[in-house]
């Protein structure tokens, strides 16, 4: 490990890096850090740095719930270790480089809540069954400034769907940002504006699931922080202003044979039987993927009939009114686009309970219903989803399939920072049930998310 360690501090050195920012995402999604100099970096990374196992049920008011024991075995440690595969240089702030960092307990063994071994464990699933998932993030965001002391969209103009350009970006962040992303080497290759006014959306490569789980993680972190830098606030949560659309993070989803061949389709164009029992799972817990997914009171307000965000269990051919939309392509293409996800959910997590779902509908050989077509919204053949966090918690609550296999640290750890986030919201809220945006999601969510 100290040669590791020694290799890694000499190639950084070589590189005019003088600081590593160590980062692990905590159950929210949110990147807890470590500046670590790489002149020490054998003796600070060699077994280390500890963090306390509370922040794993630290809200983002700062308050720390017992959720998994942490307070009665007195705020014990975990311990962070070094990814150096995922080191990439910050092109936006010189001499700092990132990395990922996996959890750990003190004796070595995995830390069962830690987001990023909780989707190794089901990738390793695949594995056994000669199966390599492949995952494709698709992300949307707002961005903001704040010129009269509260955040305000930084255009209003409606319209500009697929657009870039001075019209769009008329200060340049939108390009800085593109260019930024592509030089920190994370597989960006396109973006534009997108269908609400200051949406944007930027496109990453597909790949192996941890890979694009770890891409998408530092694609979020990146993003915050180039923004924060020139004075404006990007936000991923699915709702932020009421007159205005939502954001979502759609999945797109296939799995290949050790040899990277794309197992979705057959021949013929259809769909492959392996395509359709991954599908079958997905629909099968979709009330449960609802909570990871939609982690938030907010994520709801983007939820429901005639959003173009998912209302039923459904799946279609090129139908993006359906929870599970199946693209054109075919051939290597050839996939599955989960649309449910919220802006704000943990990409490990999300990208974890949706692979456990379709092993589930592989395992048991679940038979697919029949696709919806046009306007699944008013197809009563597919159960409608929970519309709110609680119904959704509830649901996962019930899921003994994913609760088995995600483990129960992991989702007690979940569930306590969730059904605490609904308390202070219905305590806070004078009617919870209001489908506009309050200010207690703005104050909760906007700018962490």
């Amino acid at each position: 490990m100290q040669q590791e360690l020694a290799d890694v501090r000499r190639d950084l050195e070589t590189q005019g890096i003088d600081i590593l920012r160590l980062l692990w995402p905590d159950v929210l999604g949110l990147p807890r850090s470590k500046d670590i100099t790489v002149s020490q970096l054998e003796r600070a990374a060699g077994h280390g740095p500890a963090f306390c196992q509370a922040t794993w049920t630290t809200t983002t008011r700062g308050d720390v719930l017992d959720g998994h024991g942490s307070l009665q075995d007195g705020l014990s440690d975990m311990v962070s270790r070094l990814d150096a595969t995922t080191i990439r240089p910050l092109p936006w702030e010189e001499g700092v480089a990132y990395a990922i960092a996996d959890i750990d307990e003190p004796d070595g063994s995995p830390n069962a809540i830690a987001p990023r071994t909780l989707l190794r464990r089901v990738i390793e699933e695949y594995k056994a069954l000669g199966l390599l998932p492949v995952v494709g993030p698709e992300l949307e965001f707002y961005l903001a400034h704040r010129p009269h002391g509260q955040w305000e969209r930084v255009l209003n103009k409606t319209g500009r769907v697929y657009q870039t350009g001075a019209l769009v970006d008329p200060d340049g962040t939108f390009l800085y940002l593109l260019r930024m992303l592509d030089r920190l080497n994370i597989g960006a290759f396109a973006g534009n504006h997108e269908f609400c006014p200051s949406q944007y959306e930027i496109n990453l490569w597909h790949g192996d699931a941890l890979d694009a789980a770890d891409r998408t993680f530092l694609f979020k972190t990146a993003i915050k922080d180039v923004t924060a830098r020139r004075g404006l606030m990007s936000t991923f949560i699915g709702k932020p202003w009421s007159d205005e659309g939502g954001s979502g993070f759609h999945l797109h989803l296939s799995v290949t044979d050790v040899n990277g061949a794309n197992l979705m389709g057959d021949a013929d164009g259809s769909l492959s039987l392996i395509a359709m029992r991954m599908m079958a799972g997905i629909l099968e817990h979709a009330p449960a993927l609802v909570a990871f997914c939609n982690p938030t009171i907010n994520a709801y307000k983007r939820l429901g009939p005639d959003t173009m965000a998912p209302h039923r269990s459904s799946w279609g051919y090129d139908n993006r009114t359906t929870f599970v939309r199946i693209p054109p392509e075919r051939g290597a293409g050839t996939r599955l686009e989960v649309r449910i996800g919220d802006g704000a959910a943990n990409p490990y997590i999300m990208i974890a309970v949706i692979l456990a779902a379709a092993l589930d509908g592989l395992r048991r050989q679940l038979d697919c219903p029949p696709a919806s077509e046009g306007w699944s919204y008013t197809d009563d053949s597919r159960p409608t989803l929970p519309m709110t966090l609680t119904d959704s918690l509830d649901a996962m609550r019930a899921d003994t399939f994913l609760v088995e296999l995600l483990g129960e640290p992991f989702v007690q750890a979940f569930e306590t920072l969730k059904r605490d986030e609904v308390r202070r919201y219905e305590e806070a809220v004078a009617d919870p049930t209001t489908r506009e945006v309050t200010e207690w999601e703005i104050a909760e969510y906007l700018e962490d998310f």
